[in-house]
């Protein structure tokens, strides 16, 4: 279960370094919303744009190689352009617009995609259900992109609800592989607990699923040293008054995981943790870098599994 640039990342990993005809990447979507009465996905085309080797590597997010003759126009003719859409991006969200027009479900329309730009994994939204995110600050509720990118996470984050989640319906697809005991293991992305995952948990039948999961069930930090690789992790914990540390991220699963993989610059934390701990270098700079670490992540669950099947066995 993935989000953002750094769950694409290691999902990236996953991808290279196994066979990715076995791999399910299942993305959140509380991000979605709708702009220009366009239906837009940042996770799952963040995460699709990087298995296809689309990605723009320095922004972080979009396409690479892109032009932005349409955001141009849009804002000389007096548009909202805070939301960066370039022409190539702009593509796939009006296909997309089109298709869910016309009866398509969203699970149905990202497998198209990946099957068009050759990606062999799975890369399915977690629900075909609107889940939105949105982030309550002293002026009040607002929608996730709002907070997130018109206001560049400046506002004071109070609390975060996912609008939706109560009435959605996991994939049939997510639910499936959670229960299956041919699922080797399922990894949580490095991605904001609660920005991120959060939607994902608040699902119903999703946490439940993962607390029963026949299969190792371990998650990635995405705090190193205190602070976060990339995005407001940090910031967003610090305004809620938690400890910006990878023992918190552990905590808030709880019991929904079997494993945690901590930052090797945290090893001191191992100890606080209460679950088993794989301490790894968890910094994804390189293709090389993705690859070790999916290795690991993978490597990690084997053993735990190995763990509990001895357990069985006894």
């Amino acid at each position: 279960m993935t989000s953002g640039v750094g769950g694409a990342k290691l999902v990236h990993g996953l991808a290279t370094a196994g066979d990715a005809s076995q791999l399910w990447v299942f993305v959140n979507t509380g991000d979605d919303f709708e702009h220009l009465g366009l239906r837009i996905c940042p996770d799952l085309d963040t995460t699709v744009y990087t298995l296809a080797g689309l990605a723009d590597s320095e922004r972080g997010w979009g396409r690479a190689g892109e032009s932005w003759e349409f955001l141009s126009a849009l804002e000389a003719l007096g548009g909202p352009g805070w939301f960066r859409l370039g022409d190539r991006d702009l593509a796939l969200n009006v296909l997309r617009t089109h298709e869910l027009a016309n009866g398509v479900a969203l699970s149905d329309f990202s497998s198209s995609i990946c099957r068009r730009l050759g990606i062999d994994a799975q890369v399915l939204p977690v629900t075909d259900s609107p889940v939105r995110t949105e982030i309550l600050t002293r002026d009040g509720w607002l929608p996730f992109q709002d907070y997130f990118v018109r206001r560049r996470c400046e506002p004071e984050v109070r609390e975060i609800r996912y609008n939706g989640s109560d009435c959605a319906h996991p994939l049939p697809e997510l639910l499936e592989k959670l229960q299956s005991t041919e699922t080797a293991a399922v990894i949580l992305a490095p991605s904001n607990p609660w920005l991120s995952i959060g939607p994902i948990l608040a699902v119903p039948g999703i946490a439940s699923a993962l607390r029963s999961c026949p299969a190792p069930v371990i998650a990635v930090t995405p705090i190193i040293q205190g602070d976060s690789v990339k995005g407001p992790t940090a910031k967003i914990m610090r305004e809620l008054a938690l400890d910006v540390s990878a023992g918190t991220i552990a905590g808030y699963y709880g019991d929904l995981i079997d494993g945690f993989i901590l930052d090797v610059r945290d090893a001191h934390l191992e100890e606080a943790i209460d679950v088993p701990v794989c301490i790894a270098d968890t910094l994804m700079i390189t293709m090389e870098d993705r690859k070790r670490l999916a290795l690991e992540s993978v490597a990690f669950a084997g053993r735990l599994g190995k763990q509990a099947a001895a357990g069985t066995s006894e």
